[in-house]
């Protein structure tokens, strides 16, 4: 009696606890969406992913458990006894036991009821139970799969995983998966065995559980529902269907998710009460079963029509996957797929719609023995026949006898829809294709005329400066510099009238520009605290929670230039907390320049730690000598714990029960939590894809605005991405997307924390959907200040992509494609001493044909198996010009050297070669950098820089910088005497290394 009791009161408490927990969840979020002004975007998730399980989960229930239970009472009892095993048991026959006892006959024909099918015997009894109760462990395997899936998604904040329909293929692939894992054989075999002793109890609970999956899967897929609801068209149609693109994005996907949902659902309920009838009856201990009573029948035709009309759906589908076939010699639907697999699908779908109409036509007008149910059978078969041959053996003869003889010839017409629709999804059309044809004339007179382009070559790479930085600005061991972004400001001019790599003869202008400002390309670095680096003696709940809230200011380098030592020259750094800034600059130009404030952190890329704020402890605002400056938040974000009930309310959510004790709030104390910038934003849009790197932004965004706001001028842009695994005929990348637009620009405040949505690209139907979806959400991108619209740039990723793309699919004519003869690839750079791909790069130069310099992003292309340039793309970031993209071609008849043959020209070199033998001795090492090629006028200009660092306390320094021009390479000191090296050779300074090229290798 006493463990019942506390049975009950377990459940009653973890009953309590349940509620209490999701209570907490809801409430803090609504507090929190509500602090960040995107409630609506919450509350209409939440009411629509509650809405599907509920529906999904309880329609399903219902389903199987209701039909369940029609089957126990339709079974056949455990006392029932045939003649056959009567006459087993006894030795004899009937007619002998009719005679010995009259009254057999009597009891026997009591016992039997005789349905018109014939009793299974053992042999293939056996054998059917098996089958049924390993498919069922097949399918809970499968399903749990996908659950899991989507459970590890939800935890890892990544995007959901592709949907693995479950179709006879399906089953096939699961049994050759599952036999090469002993775990999941173990699972499977076991689930069928215990399905055999137990099936009610477990085949009751197995419904259960998969009501309880399939509501979890569409909980998740809950984005797809609400585009399918509000689809926006791509006005433009696929070739194969002559569908408007936006089927296939908004509703083939939910089609396919109902399709997953209700072939597990009529599938299992089908399976689970066949079996239910086959093992009564005690029909494994009798060695037989007397065949399926009418009833029994009835209810059998009834679930089959449910679950043929759910395959015709599945051949339906089919048909539009073809789109995605990648059976042919490109993507998409081939020749075979087109002139055999479409048709057969067509005509199993339509077979099994008759069979189901047939099944359901007899469950509702019933006749115990009519003379068509036969028909079923012979239906079944005509199925299963056309389905192999016309499913399998047809496409493979039409392949190796018909296709493969004249394959560009059959296949030609489906490369070009290929190609075309591929280029459409990664927006490739967009592309301005040009031929460049690098002349060899660069004097320096060009050099002169490009000033700005040689002031902004980058000679430090952000690996390199992040290292000083950590050396020499992290100022206390709880800072720290997670990242360091390229980006360009307009600077006063005095602010770089003097430059400590200039030499002393400079090639450049030395008198003072006349222009007022100008353009420079900067590395900035955000200063972060890392509470993980404060002293473990002193990560204390007080100084976790209350003190240790915020980081403070950033460092601000120009790309190529160069303090004394060889370290980076710093136009902002240190924490100076004097009254004439927070930060200390180089000048008063750049005091003038960069909008610096009070340069307060409380929300960028490691502020992993929730905090209270307006507490009666000060906030560490940032180290003074040998005392601490302190502070108290008076920013607009956080949530008020003021009150009890909150108070309570976060210490649940946040498990964390010093919350209720602690005598250090106050009425307007708040909680700060959800700091990192990246689980903030995809806190809010998990349906949008993230760039992998947020950059900085210092800019007074209330010039010329009346954007409000105090003075911390620090935003985080983070690029978001609209993408999809749906586009027809698109060829997928390594990660699966077949269509991508870098929709959305994302800024968030450093100091309060406040997040705005900017639609970047109005012409993208995803983004313009989910505007619909959430009307105040998103806002054009003509609302972004101008201060900070100024510093959006092209993004790395979403460059990538395409230029990976770009790779094959510059070819458009479909011969060259088929026989691949022009393949592209990205080259390698050594950096350090490894070989590694050349990443894209910023650069403010001026593009051929372009009379002005401008802030590109730039990667350059070899042919595959080559190392020579072939070609580079560029991609623009300025102004009106924003998002277009340039590709220069170079002539194929001539060698433009890549930057492999540079690096080995520079590696091969006796001299450089020998120099940076020397400084690879014992406890030290040379680190070759980012090797650059840079277009001027109508040359090609190639600069990488060399640093010099310690393997201990690693301090990196600029030592050298190597620059090649066409037949020359020159290693020096800095970059101006480089350039003079190649372009004024006859007063070439000393330390420069000059060779000349061979031209015949």
């Amino acid at each position: 009696m006493l463990w019942k009791w506390c049975l009950r009161l377990f459940v009653i408490l973890l009953g309590m606890w349940l509620f209490l927990d999701v209570a907490s969840r809801l409430g803090a979020e609504i507090l929190w969406f509500q602090e960040v002004s995107y409630l609506q975007v919450f509350l209409l998730r939440v009411v629509t992913k509650f809405s599907l399980v509920l529906f999904v989960a309880a329609f399903s229930a219902i389903y199987l458990w209701g039909n369940l239970e029609l089957a126990q009472l339709l079974k056949y009892p455990s006392s029932l006894k045939i003649a056959q095993v009567k006459r087993e048991e006894a030795g004899l026959s009937a007619e002998l036991k009719n005679l010995l006892s009259p009254q057999y006959a009597k009891y026997d024909n009591s016992q039997i009821t005789y349905t018109g099918i014939l009793p299974i015997k053992l042999r293939w009894l056996l054998p059917i139970v098996v089958i049924f109760s390993l498919l069922i462990g097949l399918m809970l395997t499968h399903y749990s799969q996908i659950a899991l899936a989507y459970w590890q998604s939800s935890v890892n904040q990544t995007s959901l995983p592709v949907i693995s329909l479950f179709r006879l293929e399906t089953i096939w692939q699961l049994s050759r998966q599952i036999t090469a894992q002993v775990l999941y054989v173990g699972i499977v075999v076991g689930i069928a065995i215990a399905i055999v002793i137990y099936p009610r109890w477990l085949l009751t609970a197995i419904a259960g559980v998969f009501s309880v999956l399939f509501g979890w899967i569409l909980y998740h897929n809950w984005a797809k529902i609400l585009q399918y609801l509000h689809p926006t068209a791509f006005n433009y149609s696929e070739p194969l269907f002559n569908r408007d693109i936006s089927f296939y994005i908004f509703s083939l996907p939910v089609w396919e998710l109902m399709e997953l949902w209700l072939m597990g659902l009529f599938l299992f309920g089908f399976v689970a009460v066949s079996l239910t009838y086959l093992l009564s009856a005690d029909s494994l201990s009798q060695g037989i079963f007397p065949g399926f009573s009418s009833p029994q029948q009835r209810h059998l035709y009834g679930m089959g029509g449910l679950l043929m009309l759910v395959v015709a759906l599945s051949y339906w589908l089919s048909r539009y996957e073809l789109v995605y076939s990648r059976q042919g010699v490109s993507y998409g639907a081939s020749y075979t797929d087109v002139q055999t697999q479409l048709p057969a699908y067509t005509v199993l779908c339509v077979l099994a719609v008759a069979i189901a109409f047939y099944l359901l036509g007899r469950t509702v007008v019933w006749r115990n023995k009519s003379p068509y149910r036969h028909w079923v059978f012979y239906g079944l078969g005509v199925y299963l026949l056309v389905a192999v041959t016309a499913g399998v053996v047809v496409p493979t003869v039409v392949q190796y006898l018909v296709v493969q003889p004249n394959e560009l010839q059959r296949e030609e017409p489906y490369i070009k829809r290929t190609i075309a629709l591929t280029r459409q999804a990664f927006d490739l059309e967009a592309i301005d294709a040009r031929t460049f044809n690098p002349e060899g004339t660069l004097t320096e007179a060009d050099i002169k005329a490009n000033d700005l382009t040689i002031r902004n070559i980058r000679l430090w790479d952000q690996r390199p400066l992040l290292e000083t930085n950590r050396q020499l600005q992290q100022i206390r061991p709880y800072y720290r510099f997670p990242d360091a972004d390229i980006d360009r400001y307009t600077l006063e001019n005095t602010a770089i009238s003097q430059r400590p790599s200039a030499p002393e003869t400079p090639i450049v202008p030395t008198q003072e520009p006349t222009e007022l400002t100008e353009r420079r390309q900067v590395l900035i670095a955000a200063r972060e605290l890392d509470y993980s680096a404060v002293p473990q003696q002193a990560q204390t709940w007080v100084n976790q929670h209350l003190i240790y809230t915020h980081g403070y200011g950033f460092t601000l380098s120009p790309v190529n230039t160069v303090a004394p030592g060889g370290l980076p020259e710093y136009f902002v750094k240190d924490i100076a907390g004097t009254a004439n800034g927070a930060l200390t600059t180089s000048s008063n130009a750049i005091r003038d320049s960069i909008p610096i404030g009070l340069p307060r952190i409380y929300y960028g890329e490691i502020t992993n730690t929730y905090v209270m704020t307006g507490t009666r402890v000060r906030e560490l605002d940032y180290p003074s000598g040998s005392d601490n400056a302190y502070n108290i938040y008076d920013g607009i974000g956080g949530v008020s714990i003021g009150s009890a009930w909150r108070r309570w309310l976060f210490a649940i959510y946040l498990k964390d029960w010093q919350m209720l004790f602690t005598r250090d709030f106050l009425p307007e104390t708040k909680v700060l939590f959800r700091r990192n910038i990246n689980q903030r934003i995809r806190a809010i849009a998990p349906f949008l894809k993230f760039d992998s790197d947020p950059y900085l932004v210092a800019a007074d965004p209330r010039i010329g605005s009346g954007f409000p706001g105090t003075e911390n001028y620090l935003y985080w842009i983070v690029d978001a991405y609209t993408t999809s695994d749906r586009y027809p005929y698109s060829d997928p990348n390594n990660e699966g997307i077949n269509y991508i637009r870098n929709s959305v620009k994302i800024v968030i405040d450093a100091y309060n924390g406040t997040i705005n949505f900017y639609i970047a690209d109005l012409k993208d139907p995803i983004i313009r959907t989910w505007a619909n979806i959430f009307p105040k959400m998103f806002k054009p991108l003509s609302a972004m200040p101008a201060t900070i619209r100024n510093h959006i740039r092209y993004p790395a990723d979403f460059f990538q992509i395409q230029a990976e793309r770009l790779m094959t699919y510059h070819m458009t004519d479909p011969q060259v494609f088929y026989n691949r003869e022009d393949q592209w690839q990205i080259p390698n750079e050594i950096y350090g001493d490894k070989a590694r791909p050349v990443e894209a790069y910023y650069l403010i130069t001026s593009l051929p044909t372009v009379p002005f310099e401008e802030f590109i992003l730039l990667l350059p292309y070899t042919p595959r198996q080559r190392t020579n340039l072939v070609a580079w793309l560029a991609a623009r970031s300025d102004g009106d010009n924003y998002g277009k993209l340039l590709l220069y071609i170079f002539p194929k008849q001539r060698l433009i050297y890549g930057t492999e043959q540079i690096e080995a020209r520079i590696n091969q070199d006796p001299v450089i070669s020998q120099q940076i033998s020397l400084w690879n001795r014992q406890g030290s090492r040379a680190i070759q950098g980012n090797l650059l090629v840079i277009p001027i006028e109508e040359s090609l200009l190639y600069v990488e820089p060399i640093y010099l660092e310690a393997t201990q306390n690693s301090l990196p320094t600029l030592v050298r910088v190597v620059v090649a021009y066409e037949n020359r390479i020159v290693m020096a000191q800095t970059l101006e005497q480089a350039l003079q090296a190649i372009f004024q050779p006859e007063v070439t300074p000393e330390p420069a290394i000059v060779r000349p090229f061979d031209e015949g290798t």
